[in-house]
């Protein structure tokens, strides 16, 4: 089931999520519907909290980014990260490189708005999957990115507390705009 995506104004999306300590039904159901939700959005990644729910749960699918590849280690192995998408990660925890790169990033909780952000250029994650098995993941390329925007979506971090001060500068009417539109009243 397609769910609506909470927008930037929503406090729930500066909720850090509670950890999933068991899957249960409602942890599956979210996670099928959130897969859903990306990819209606043509989003490649999406954390509970912009479904508004506050947990340690985000789905990320790089397999469409032709224009922006990326490398993924899983569980040590060398894998096409194609073959390894979707990804369901429950807790997951990230180790930044420290050598960090600039790219372009948007959000599905911020419409039509995107902007140069600075990440790690690979990064390592540990999490665990559905099915309650740990997993690991080293990343480099467009995942390392989406991996590092979702984690922080799980922290309550929005991709707009990374941006340049220039650009919020540059952004700041649209901002307030989306923040005022979606404000609880």
């Amino acid at each position: 089931m397609k769910l609506p995506i909470v927008r930037y104004g929503e406090p729930v999306l500066r909720a850090k999520g509670k950890s999933i300590v068991a899957v249960d039904a409602h942890v599956r159901e979210l996670a099928e519907n959130m897969l859903e939700t990306m990819n209606a959005a043509n989003g490649i990644g999406l954390a509970a909290q912009q479904v508004g729910e506050a947990l340690q749960l985000t789905v990320i699918d790089v397999a469409n980014a032709e224009d922006r590849p990326s490398t993924m280690k899983l569980n040590g192995a060398e894998v096409d990260p194609k073959s390894s998408m979707p990804l369901v990660l429950l807790n997951p925890e990230l180790t930044l490189s420290e050598e960090t790169d600039l790219g372009v990033e948007g959000c599905l909780s911020f419409p039509e708005i995107t902007a140069d952000i600075w990440r790690a250029i690979s990064v390592a994650l540990r999490a665990q999957t559905l099915e309650g098995e740990p997993v690991e993941i080293e990343a480099s390329g467009l995942l390392a990115r989406a991996l590092q925007h979702e984690v922080d979506h799980l922290n309550g971090i929005l991709f707009i507390d990374r941006m340049s001060a220039a650009t919020k500068v540059a952004l700041r009417s649209r901002l307030k705009k989306l923040q005022k539109e979606n404000a609880p009243r």
